[in-house]
């Protein structure tokens, strides 16, 4: 079962923490990370998009010229897709780029980047965020003694809320709740930072 030093908002250990060994000591498939995060990326697509074809360019009504005798090319339209101004050929129309990946592959991919977190060293576990206010000042001076990257995901509880409110304007640092982790903000982020209670919710859920 892997292990890990879990330490105070000092940098100071507490004590060694037994890790899930089915989300921290998987096999790594980068496969299944692969395809987690472009699911992620094609549900975030707006999906928008919208040239207009032939049918919907303003004008070209009119024939051009005649079909013969004038030595150029028949033209049917000035809207005609190799015409500056006209129309797009299989023009762009908003759609839907959302589906859903298996749970299993979810899973799998969920268990491969934690499981990688710890073995680069990019995990860090804390006892409690204490702090006298939620100020932005104190909790990046508590960055700053626990030796985190510049770019850190602090996965907290439902009830440490003042963490959230102390780290919003933290740039580079995102919070996120236990229960809303996912792959993509893991791998986004160089430093995954996790209190005690958090990583019991973790355990709980994902295990």
């Amino acid at each position: 079962m892997p292990k890990i030093q879990m330490i105070d908002i000092k940098g100071n250990p507490v004590e060694e923490v037994e890790l899930s060994e089915g989300l921290f000591d998987a096999p790594v498939s980068t496969h299944a990370v692969y395809l987690v995060v472009k699911n992620i990326l094609a549900n975030k697509r707006q999906g928008t998009h919208s040239a207009k074809t032939r049918s919907e360019v303003r004008g070209g009504g009119r024939k051009p010229w005649r079909q013969k005798g004038t030595g150029r090319a028949r033209q049917g339209s000035i809207r005609s897709p190799q015409w500056t101004g006209g129309g797009v050929v299989f023009a762009k129309k908003p759609r839907d780029y959302s589906y859903t990946t298996p749970k299993k592959v979810r899973r799998l991919a969920l268990r491969s980047v934690l499981t990688s977190k710890l073995q680069d060293g990019e995990l860090i576990i804390v006892d409690k965020f204490e702090m006298e206010e939620p100020k932005t000042k104190i909790f990046a001076n508590i960055l700053k003694d626990i030796k985190s990257a510049r770019k850190a995901l602090v996965v907290v509880d439902d009830n440490e809320k003042d963490v959230a409110r102390a780290a919003r304007n933290i740039e580079g640092v995102k919070t996120s709740r236990a229960t809303d982790i996912n792959v993509y903000d893991l791998l986004k982020y160089d430093s995954l930072i996790i209190s005690k209670e958090a990583l019991g919710t973790i355990e709980e859920v994902f295990n």
